[in-house]
């Protein structure tokens, strides 16, 4: 089977890491995949993708055409891509109501699939056919290293215990501000809050072993890959209830749903530092392997493909 991936490719690392992820993944299961990137930002960025996108269309053949991002969908859609199967992210979908008319337009007209990535998701949507499908999590990558070794790699103080944002501050919808002044409420010299930012993927392994907390304030998530990846690690986890984190996280012992109250969510900060060792996490993550959410995904092409 033959894929094509369309995606923005404007992170630093040229596609987004998650979408990456998932094509390897398929790889790994015999798909044979390209990748369609979107350069420039804004609507110039989208607009002039269009006709290079038919081009390729044009030239190549393809069982199924993948776009990540409403955006991507939308590119695909005015180029002609058939059959489309389009996957929404969380951003897409729960910063705006405009944008769920749109996507619900274009899935309605053109889109062969959608898929989201949580329960949350899926009832914001309102699209009765979306698939629900979560990011897989890669279990080899993202696995327990012993304490010390993760602290030396990442040079923190091993006097001193950890908190982990697990985004870009920067970026708005990740809502730093809410961890700092939580982490500010606690007022405790022995604690350091660190972020996620510019850091290589086959490093921030080390990141959450090195922590003693993994912390997520976002104002909404899809399905976040950061609460998965600290899971495979068995870290502690204090997180506002967004997207599909409490059906994560609830049947894991050390991990703690907070409102979005910064007082709350230094008590449950305080929590999860007295739980004071590494959680089963794993073993709960486990159905969410990268492997597993592949063979599902090309369950779904395969379906696509066969009502042509």
């Amino acid at each position: 089977m033959r894929v094509l991936f369309i995606s923005s490719g404007n992170s630093k690392a040229g596609i987004s890491p998650i979408v990456k992820a998932q094509g390897d993944s398929l790889i790994k299961e015999g798909i044979e995949l390209d990748y369609f990137t979107i350069k420039g930002r804004g609507a110039k960025g989208y607009l002039n993708s269009i006709s290079q996108l038919k081009e390729l269309l044009n030239r190549e053949d393809y069982n199924i055409i993948h776009a990540h991002y409403w955006l991507s969908g939308i590119v695909a859609s005015l180029a002609g891509a058939k059959p489309l199967i389009v996957s929404l992210m969380g951003d897409d979908v729960k910063a705006s109501g405009i944008f769920r008319w749109i996507i619900r337009g274009f899935y309605y007209i053109s889109w062969d699939s959608v898929i989201v990535k949580s329960k949350d998701m899926y009832r914001s949507l309102n699209i009765k056919d979306a698939h629900i499908i979560s990011n897989g999590v890669n279990i080899e990558r993202f696995k327990p290293i012993d304490r010390e070794i993760a602290l030396n790699r990442v040079g923190w103080d091993s006097s001193k215990r950890h908190i982990l944002f697990t985004s870009n501050p920067d970026r708005r919808v990740k809502n730093f501000k809410l961890a700092k002044r939580a982490f500010e409420y606690l007022n405790n010299r022995d604690l350091e809050l660190h972020y996620l930012k510019n850091i290589p993927q086959e490093e921030v392994v080390y990141y959450y072993n090195a922590s003693n907390i993994v912390l997520l304030t976002s104002l909404w998530e899809g399905s976040p890959n950061a609460i998965k990846e600290a899971m495979a690690c068995n870290i502690p986890i204090v997180s506002v209830d967004v997207g599909d984190v409490r059906e994560l996280i609830s049947n894991t012992k050390g991990c703690y749903i907070t409102s979005f109250n910064y007082r709350d969510i230094a008590n449950r900060v305080e929590d999860a530092l007295k739980f004071g060792k590494r959680t089963n996490g794993r073993e709960n993550i486990l159905h969410l392997s990268s492997e597993r959410v592949a063979k599902r995904i090309i369950d779904i092409y395969r379906e696509i493909i066969r009502g042509r």
